[in-house]
């Protein structure tokens, strides 16, 4: 794999914004107004890409839909992670020959984390005629290009080059949400944990400049947008790469200093690059949420060795312990596999044990899927799929048991929360700790911060009515 980052220059991007007033011509001299949607699969990562992709084209004259029926472009940016989220690509791109068939302009592209495996690549050149092009993240920068290459020659384009990834500033972006924003203040991963593809299809670790980071910040709470979460596959290493003498706490006690109301958050975080220091400056400052997502995967060291994880329960759970002593009411959140392979029954019911002794808020539980190109897809894994999802269940009821318990505890409370939308007759809300409450009100209150008091409980929410 290619080491060095690329730094897309100034005039790279001029490039790229000259080729969106140009399709944007186009389309003017068709008295035409185009329209896009973009679909997207996988971590708020991706939905950071989607909105430059949605950025870019609107640039390009766009209009931005939320259904692929009639658009005239339609990207699905896609999350290699598991098996199960590949597979349901592939049918739901299978059934855009219908949208095409219909509306013969359209242009098709796939991209993402499964478009950064050759494997994709050559099936879609292979078996999806109909897609127009794919590309990896790595080339994402020069989408106004590929599209342009797409309606000029009516030729498909396949972007799919291997890098260590790049750093492009100033690509338009259009979110979706406008009180919760996602920032990407880093990119790729240097960690290469056994089971993950991420590194190979995001490339190595880069951190952007923290100048460049701030500005984006103030730029968002100046539109008024209340909750922000720093975005990077390992947050804890910010700043390694640039030589500034500025890590992840630092840049995140200069955000948290700024003026606004707000909340900041952060995800995800690697237990081996996680410190006292960051713990204690989220302790020190009331804007950054007092939540920590800290994916632990195993509570057993043979299988967080086989893992390639670099840490130990022990260290783990002192990284717990300490974030609770300066922080008593500290969210905790984590990711869990099931199933890995090799891992037995006693190894297993480590991880129930560290889930008991833990008490996570919640947890992201997955069985273990195999990715092609990774070291744990070529272990031996001798048990069955019913003794894993056995465990899974077992687990499952385990933590959903603690989550009840953790919300019971919140009756009878009151709690900030920031309302942030409706479900139903109900209005949605989130905690500082990233809690759904579901209450009762006038959709006046979407995008305040209240306080409200806790009346309900199920396992996976909170009801309460303003104070």
């Amino acid at each position: 794999m290619e080491r060095k980052t690329t730094v897309i220059t100034d005039e790279q991007l001029r490039h790229q914004q000259q080729v969106c007033e140009m399709i944007k011509e186009y389309w003017l001299a068709q008295g035409i107004t185009p329209k896009a949607w973009v679909d997207t699969y996988g971590c708020q990562q991706n939905e950071a890409d989607s909105e430059r992709i949605r950025g870019m084209l609107s640039a390009c004259g766009y209009a931005i839909v939320n259904e692929g029926e009639g658009a005239d472009v339609i990207v699905m940016n896609t999350c290699a992670i598991r098996e199960h989220a590949e597979q349901r690509v592939f049918g739901n791109l299978g059934a855009l020959s219908h949208y095409k068939r219909r509306h013969g302009r359209m242009k098709i592209f796939l991209c993402g984390c499964m478009a950064g495996q050759k494997s994709v690549a050559d099936r879609v050149k292979n078996s999806y005629p109909y897609v127009d092009g794919c590309f990896n993240p790595h080339q994402l920068w020069r989408f106004p290009e590929l599209l342009w290459y797409t309606i000029t020659k009516n030729k498909r384009i396949f972007a799919t080059e291997d890098s260590s990834g790049n750093i492009c500033e100033g690509i338009p972006i259009v979110r979706t949400n406008n009180l919760k924003a996602w920032v990407s203040i880093m990119y790729g991963c240097n960690n290469f944990c056994s089971y993950c593809i991420v590194p190979y299809v995001r490339g190595r670790e880069r951190s952007r400049q923290p100048g460049e980071i701030i500005e984006e910040v103030k730029g968002l709470i100046a539109a008024g947008y209340k909750d922000i979460t720093l975005l990077g596959q390992n947050v804890n290493s910010y700043g390694k790469d640039l030589g500034l003498g500025i890590d992840f706490a630092d840049l995140m006690a200069q955000i948290a200093e700024l003026p606004g109301e707000f909340l900041l958050r952060f995800m995800t975080s690697h237990p081996k690059d996680a410190s006292h220091k960051l713990f204690d400056t989220m302790a020190s400052h009331d804007k950054i949420a007092k939540q920590f997502h800290l994916p632990f995967q195993s509570g057993n060291d043979r299988i967080l060795k086989a893992m390639n994880r670099h840490y130990d329960l022990a260290q783990y759970l002192s990284l717990i312990d300490y974030g609770r002593s300066v922080m008593p009411d500290l969210v905790f959140t984590s990711d869990v596999i099931v199933g890995f392979p090799g891992e037995t029954e006693e190894e297993f019911e480590d991880t129930v044990k560290l889930i008991e002794r833990v008490r996570f808020d919640a947890l992201f539980t997955f069985i273990f899927s195999p990715r092609g190109g990774t070291p744990a897809a070529s272990m031996d894994d001798p048990t069955t799929k019913e003794e894993k999802n056995a465990r899974f269940d077992r687990l499952c009821r385990v933590q959903n048991q603690i989550s009840l318990e953790k919300h019971q505890a919140y009756l009878g409370k009151t709690v900030r929360v920031l309302v942030d939308g409706t479900d139903k007759e109900f209005l949605t809300s989130r905690t500082e700790g990233g809690r759904l409450v579901r209450l009762s009100g006038s959709s006046e209150l979407i995008g305040q911060y209240i306080n409200v008091k806790i009346t309900d409980c199920t396992t996976w929410s909170l009801v309460g009515e303003p104070v």
